[in-house]
């Protein structure tokens, strides 16, 4: 293999991964943007629809049971 071949293959793979990591980042924030993390009003919702009105220690115990388990 020549230098040129080698400078080729290079430049391809350097090419390959930006293009690979900018596709992945508009990806990722898309489906952030599809389905958000849950927040507060989400598990205040969840409560109401299983028939419970839930304090707000309920709601803060839930998240940090959500973040623990992340």
């Amino acid at each position: 293999m020549g230098l040129m071949e080698i400078l080729t293959v290079v430049m391809c793979l350097v090419a390959g991964f930006a293009g690979g990591y900018f596709f992945a980042q508009k990806r990722f924030k898309s489906e952030l943007a599809k389905n958000p993390p849950i927040n507060e009003k989400m598990i205040r919702a969840m409560y109401m629809q299983m028939g419970r009105k839930p304090s707000e220690a309920q709601i803060k115990q839930t998240i940090n049971a959500m973040n623990q388990h992340k």
